[in-house]
């Protein structure tokens, strides 16, 4: 229950009135949050812990299971003896979208981002949606909320096809590109389970700007940030900064706003205009809107800015997709660039540290990667993040390093061996000024905590993320 999606259900549940216990196999601070919604918690994972919930009067509990519980667990082949009702977290989310009403953002990149500002620009509004997103919502502090308004917004995650099971009334497509390679055979296979969610949804709303969506999908409407002639809905942008970005808005080909961001990148103005064409689609006054913009936030771990150590800033990312790594490094080397900057200080360089995610995805899109990383100033890599794979022979770090150096030579790339040497590689290799960028989907994240620990960082910082 500790893991970002399964305590985002957990927690609406239980403050729907529902009888919620869960189990993980550490005390993680999404399971420490739901303590106060009186949710019983078990730190590991035995096949005893039914008698505990039998002791309290449970007798029967519905089970619901995530795509990381393996057949051997124990309290799985518990609950499986004793002939209880067993769901998978997209059976559950599923019948969730089936009580009201429901937003479903999907795609291969930026749905995280997008569903929080779906959420955001709703609960601005008055609207008081409820929420079960992969990430903390700024507005709530949160990544689970259950609102008194009309619409639940929920994220649709791909990695495991089970997102064919939602039937919202809006579904969103932010854009496809093949990943999760362990699941897929092919981009082909990706395009059929993507066009059986959309094919369950009410309504379909996709980015036209997307070569693969364009080709291979049917939609009630779609958006753009290049073409506002074609497009029910487009942005175009009129200034790019490393803090913000202001753009024409048009809807049915014709401008009716202009907006400011105080979100850099073009990636993030597509999941702006993404989220203020579902708003609109379900009847959103468009003033309200265009005010409400103001005050969007990203996700956690989105570009979250942790702290300073030693006049160096350092920012955490969840990028783990080529596509994602060079979305964030594009809008990192703005800030450098243009000189602003949504951190304390406009940083001097960029030193990229990225921990590579998988072994299956590495090996898969290792030149994709060695491209993307070459727009960092200086790049050091983490030991690639397993995430429970069996390591694959000759693919690791090293050689992503030599893919690296193959696309440019001069490039100044550092390997890490451990994650304690990782540490000792940043404190080498970087510079008064810098913006240290933590990137990945791994342990890479505790990077700040590493260096904070040292005796001669900075506090941790509440900057409100960057979404990437």
């Amino acid at each position: 229950m500790g893991g970002i999606g399964m305590s985002a259900l957990a927690l609406i549940l239980a403050e729907r009135g529902h009888s919620v216990s869960g189990s993980d196999r550490k005390l993680t601070p999404a399971m420490q949050a739901l303590e106060t919604k009186a949710i019983v918690l078990f730190e590991s994972q035995v096949f005893n812990n039914f008698d505990h919930l039998k002791a309290l009067g449970i007798e029967a509990p519905l089970v619901v299971v995530s795509t990381a519980i393996p057949d051997s667990n124990p309290e799985l082949i518990e609950a499986q003896r004793l002939d209880l009702t067993i769901w998978h977290r997209s059976d559950l989310l599923a019948w969730l979208i089936e009580q009201q009403p429901a937003i479903a953002v999907a795609g291969s990149h930026g749905k995280t981002t997008t569903s929080t500002l779906v959420t955001t620009l709703l609960a601005t509004v008055g609207e008081d949606p409820t929420a079960v997103i992969g990430g903390v919502v700024p507005c709530y502090g949160s990544n689970g909320h259950t609102g008194n308004g009309r619409l639940l917004v929920a994220e649709a995650d791909e990695s495991d096809g089970s997102l064919v099971k939602f039937k919202a009334s809006l579904g969103i497509i932010t854009n496809l590109e093949l990943d999760h390679t362990d699941h897929y055979r092919n981009l082909d296979d990706l395009i059929e389970t993507m066009k059986t969610f959309g094919q369950g949804c009410k309504r379909l709303l996709i980015n036209q700007d997307d070569p693969i969506l364009k080709e291979h999908f049917q939609a009630d409407a779609c958006w753009s940030v290049q073409n506002f002639e074609t497009a029910d809905y487009a942005a175009l942008p009129v200034q790019l900064d490393g803090d913000r970005t202001i753009a024409n808005y048009f809807e049915h080909g014709q401008q009716v706003g202009q907006i400011t961001l105080p979100l850099p990148g073009l990636h993030n103005l597509s999941n702006v205009v993404a989220a203020l064409a579902a708003c609109r689609i379900e009847g959103i006054p468009l003033d309200a809107l265009l005010s409400a913009v103001t005050e969007l936030r990203s996700p956690g771990r989105r570009f979250d800015f942790r702290g300073e150590w030693q006049d160096r800033q350092v920012v955490d990312d969840y990028a783990h997709h080529p596509s994602e790594v060079q979305a964030t490094l594009t809008m990192a080397q703005l800030m450098v660039q243009s000189g602003r900057s949504p951190l304390p200080r406009t940083p001097k360089r960029l030193l990229a540290v990225f921990q590579p995610h998988r072994y299956s995805r590495t090996q898969e899109f290792l030149n994709a990667f060695a491209q993307a990383l070459v727009s960092a100033d200086a790049l050091i890599l983490a030991p690639i993040y397993g995430a429970g794979e069996q390591p694959i022979e000759g693919i690791n770090s090293e050689l992503l390093a030599r893919s690296i150096r193959l696309v440019d030579p001069n490039q100044s790339v550092f390997v890490a061996s451990t994650m304690q040497e990782l540490t000792g590689l940043v404190k080498q290799h970087s510079e008064p000024e810098d913006l240290i960028l933590a990137m990945g989907a791994g342990d890479v994240n505790s990077l700040w905590e590493s260096l904070s620990q040292q005796g001669i960082g900075g506090e941790a910082s509440c900057s409100p993320a960057i979404a990437a």
